[in-house]
C-alpha cells in the first residue's frame, strides 16, 4: 500500500516519504517481516535456536529468486522497450488498482488475526 501511495504522491509532485527516508522504510519492512517469518517458523516447530539461521537462508533465497525474476523480465521486455510507453493515467489507475488489493489483503488478514 506505501508503494501505491508513493506512486500517486509523486505523480502529483508531492514529498516521497520513501525517497526522503529510503533506510527507514526498508528498516520498517525488514523487522515487519523478519518478526512474522520468525513467528511462522517457530510455529512451524523449528527450534528456537535455529530461526536465526533459518531467517538468514530464506531471505538469500527470497532475494536471489527476485533478482533472477526481474532478470527475466528485463530480458523478455527489452526488445520491447521502444514500442511500449505508459501513459501518466495508466500509471495512477495502477497504482491505485494495486493499491486497492493491498488494501483488502491487509484487511482480511486483520480480520483472519483477530476475529477467527
Amino acid at each position: 500500500m506505501l508503494v501505491c501511495v508513493e506512486a500517486v504522491r509523486r505523480h502529483q509532485g508531492g514529498p516521497s516519504v520513501a525517497i526522503q527516508w529510503p533506510w527507514l522504510v526498508a528498516f520498517a519492512f525488514g523487522l515487519l517481516h523478519g518478526f512474522g517469518f520468525a513467528g511462522a517458523l517457530l510455529e512451524l516447530g523449528l527450534p528456537q535456536e535455529d530461526t536465526p539461521v533459518a531467517l538468514l537462508f530464506f531471505n538469500i533465497g527470497v532475494e536471489a529468486g527476485q533478482l533472477v525474476f526481474i532478470a527475466a523480465v528485463l530480458a523478455v521486455l527489452a526488445p520491447a522497450r521502444p514500442f511500449l510507453s505508459l501513459s501518466h493515467r495508466a500509471s495512477v489507475a495502477a497504482s491505485y488498482g494495486i493499491g486497492s488489493v493491498a488494501s483488502f489483503w491487509v484487511f482480511e488478514r486483520l480480520y483472519t488475526t483477530f476475529f477467527m
